[in-house]
């Protein structure tokens, strides 16, 4: 029905193919990941999609329903868990040992409502695999990603960064904690690390070589990702009807992955498909600069 077309939301309509590309996605055993993965591997036969996750047995499940699905046999898991900055710098290492290109990186995994928690390396839980592991993995993988040009880099992030600010006082909410708002902080830090990647990338070869950055809001998704809260995942299946589908949630990863019209659109974040509006928060150049340098800081790394 037409109601329901509404609520699915747009739809990526470009048909670009990736033969011959190499595309990471964190976190794409499950959820708009995996429906990511699923059709970036039917564009290329000869395309490479990495399935960069945690839990490996998951990962190899829907890895082998990709291959079977799409008959695109290069779709293969690697083993990362962004809540350990050894296992991003391992996952690094080897991916450039054993792969010579880079074409596509999308940061899409992501944790959310989780109780207080903290990562090995003592970041907090939604910062730390939000936001610090990201910007972690990005850093080690920068250099390939630039060699392959043109190569975009697609962050996941949500409406809900409307709701967050930087608190640099409190970073690992320590003093005062909030589930729901560590969340949304990690989600406006997606927004500002995309807005400061950019500007980076555009000052030194982004111009020539079409190399970009972009983040999106994928829409409110009937997903796992709402697992930790029990009201959450409650409401979720009574709402249900009007929430997108992973396959639906997953367009506008897609949209900003492929779409031709987005060759040289950088530091820009997206929502069905299409522009969308940034808080003001999430517009502020000076705490962007501010929290990179701060992430080098505390993943104790020089990103110049």
């Amino acid at each position: 029905p037409s109601c329901r077309r509404y609520f699915a939301g747009g739809r990526c309509k470009s048909t670009a193919r990736l033969e011959g590309k190499v595309v990471i996605i964190t976190g794409a055993n499950t959820g708009i990941g995996k429906e990511t993965a699923r059709d970036l591997a039917q564009r290329g036969k000869c395309s490479l999609v990495i399935i960069a996750c945690r839990d490996i047995a998951k990962a190899e499940a829907a890895a082998s329903e990709i291959r079977a699905e799409t008959g695109n046999q290069q779709v293969i898991v690697k083993k990362l868990d962004l809540a350990d900055t050894k296992s991003i710098r391992e996952f690094a290492e080897k991916f450039l040992a054993e792969e010579k290109e880079l074409h596509i990186l999308i940061n899409n995994a992501g944790v959310m409502l989780c109780p207080y928690s903290k990562t090995a390396d003592g970041f907090e839980m939604h910062l730390g695999v939000n936001h610090l592991g990201h910007f972690l993995l990005t850093c080690l993988l920068l250099e390939r990603l630039k060699q392959c040009a043109p190569a975009r880099i697609v962050n996941v992030s949500s409406l809900a960064h409307h709701g967050g600010r930087i608190r640099f006082h409190d970073l690992h909410g320590e003093k005062c904690y909030n589930r729901g708002l560590a969340y949304c902080h990690s989600k406006l830090a997606n927004v500002l690390f995309t807005r400061e990647l950019a500007r980076r990338l555009q000052g030194k070869f982004q111009r020539q070589a079409g190399f970009t950055a972009n983040a999106l809001h994928p829409g409110s998704v009937y997903s796992e990702l709402v697992r930790h809260s029990f009201v959450m995942t409650w409401l979720w299946k009574i709402f249900s009807f009007f929430l997108k589908t992973p396959c639906e949630g997953a367009q506008t990863s897609i949209y900003c992955a492929v779409a031709e019209e987005l060759d040289s659109v950088t530091g820009q974040y997206f929502s069905d498909c299409q522009p969308a509006y940034v808080s003001p928060r999430g517009r502020d150049d000076e705490t962007a600069k501010k929290l990179w340098s701060v992430s080098c800081e505390l993943l104790g790394i020089q990103w110049d």
